[in-house]
């Protein structure tokens, strides 16, 4: 069975209507998918959300001035700790509805970028709110409820990436 390949483009690639509205309503984020490689085999890292404990990658709005994969890394730095190194590069795009309230919801798509985790802080923005787990792809991919964000997860190869 030939196993998939990761669909990598940069962000300038995508049409400026995607990138901030796909639809009426919808919000645009940036996410990284926090990684690293332990005896040759790949791990991601998940944290909790801080409302439902449920697992997710570090993700939030574009941050002003910032270039979309540096705000993916701004992000992981303040909700996990997260030191490592990103790129332009777009692993792909996942939809989710973010709660507002109760009974309020914003639809958003998440751009995520690969981000290499060369350590974890001690203290960080948002230590001790949330928890955070190391996982093979796998077992990460079944722990988050978005079904995008799975396959994206399932499929992705460090060794495929850009140098």
């Amino acid at each position: 069975m030939k196993e998939a390949s990761v669909s990598v483009f940069r962000v300038s690639d995508v049409p400026l209507f995607a990138r901030h509205n796909l639809e009426k309503d919808m919000r645009t984020q940036y996410g990284a998918l926090c990684y690293r490689v332990k005896n040759d085999k790949t791990e991601v890292l998940l944290i909790t959300s801080r409302d439902t404990g449920r697992w997710l990658i570090p993700k939030g709005w574009p941050v002003d001035g910032l270039a979309p994969y540096r705000s993916a890394e701004q992000e992981a730095w303040e909700e996990a700790g997260v030191e490592g190194r990103t790129n332009n590069i777009v692993l792909g795009v996942y939809t989710y509805d973010k709660s507002l309230g109760r009974k309020r919801k914003q639809p958003c798509a998440v751009a995520v970028f690969p981000l290499k985790v060369k350590r974890l802080a001690d203290k960080f923005p948002e230590a001790g709110q949330r928890k955070l787990k190391w996982f093979p792809l796998r077992k990460a991919a079944g722990k988050v409820t978005e079904p995008e964000l799975a396959a994206l997860i399932k499929r992705f190869k460090p060794s495929k990436l850009p140098r």
